[in-house]
């Protein structure tokens, strides 16, 4: 791991909190300048070590990987305050954030390396949610938006899950590790549970296996986050919306000169497939550069970090064409 920094001084997010950021990011693959540059936005429990030994996505980006680090500067920015190579502590209010506020402060992070443009921005979960934030802050900038179980805007479903998780985080005894136990709930489905356990059972521990998995990452989460960190990332995870103080949604994606490809997930409970498809139609009647696949999986929303050869598949044009045309 090799973390860099960039200082970003007074801040002034949505709600007007003025705030001096330590963003810290990661770079794989060639030296920035040499190959066309990909971002990739980390999830909620994600953090910049995006590919390598560690790495979150390591079977999709890294050494002839779909992503290949031999054609492409892969750049990874950390969320501040996400508790990875920065202090969370800065936090004193988590709800003065939003994920806009966080797509802000990547743009600063670009232009404080000096980048012009970008070949592609990917995300999953709310990574994608921000890559929706930076099209719509830099129209012109970006060549591919990828967002991965994601979508352009928190649905009511998904501020009441969100809801439920800061109850849980400011009144559970046991904060972060409650609020993961449900969580997982949202990130699975109950085929996905059915065929990992079926109903077993943890003899040593008396319980059924379905009760000591969710304890262990409740634990393993525990031990990841601080408090302060996990209030601001559902916080992230409640405000995505392209649309707030802009416009309606048609109106405000024509902006974006990207081409936009959505990927989805059919048993997704989180970002439902439904509105994926319902925004792919909005923008492909409106004359957009949109393009549309859908992961089929039994793992719902946590599929875009399990279904490796289906998003291989879907990815592959992007990546290795421009590969092609630059050869």
């Amino acid at each position: 791991m090799s973390l860099e920094y960039i200082e970003i001084q007074n801040f002034k997010t949505e709600f007007g909190k003025a705030v001096t950021i330590r963003l810290s990011y990661q770079i794989f693959g060639k030296p920035l300048g040499e190959a066309p540059i990909v971002l990739v936005n980390h999830a909620l429990t994600g953090n910049s070590t995006v590919c390598g030994k560690d790495g979150w996505w390591q079977d999709l980006i890294g050494d002839g990987k779909c992503i290949d680090t031999n054609q492409y500067t892969v750049l990874a920015f950390d969320i501040p305050g996400n508790g990875f190579g920065n202090d969370a502590h800065f936090i004193d209010n988590y709800k003065d954030f939003t994920a806009r506020d966080i797509a802000k402060i990547f743009v600063l992070g670009l232009e404080a390396l000096k980048i012009k443009s970008l070949y592609a921005v990917i995300g999953g979960s709310v990574g994608g949610g921000i890559a929706w934030e930076l099209a719509v802050l830099k129209p012109n900038y970006i060549e591919y938006l990828i967002p991965i179980a994601s979508d352009w805007k928190s649905t009511d479903w998904l501020i009441a899950n969100c809801y439920l998780q800061d109850l849980i985080l400011n009144n559970s005894s046991s904060p972060i590790a409650d609020a993961r136990v449900h969580a997982m709930l949202c990130y699975r489905t109950p085929a996905s549970f059915k065929t990992k356990f079926d109903r077993s059972t943890n003899k040593s521990l008396d319980v059924f296996n379905i009760e000591s998995w969710l304890i262990h990452h409740g634990k393993k989460l525990n031990e990841r986050f601080h408090l302060a960190t996990y209030k601001l990332m559902n916080q992230l995870l409640k405000t995505i919306d392209i649309t707030r103080d802009r416009g309606g949604f048609e109106e405000v994606a024509s902006t974006i000169t990207s081409h936009i490809h959505i990927v989805g997930v059919n048993t997704d409970l989180f970002f439902t497939v439904n509105e994926n498809k319902d925004t792919f139609e909005q923008l492909k009647n409106k004359g957009l550069k949109v393009s549309y696949d859908e992961v089929e999986s039994i793992h719902g929303h946590d599929a875009f970090l399990i279904e490796y050869k289906q998003l291989t598949k879907f990815l592959n044009p992007i990546f290795k064409n421009k590969i092609k045309k630059v050869a």
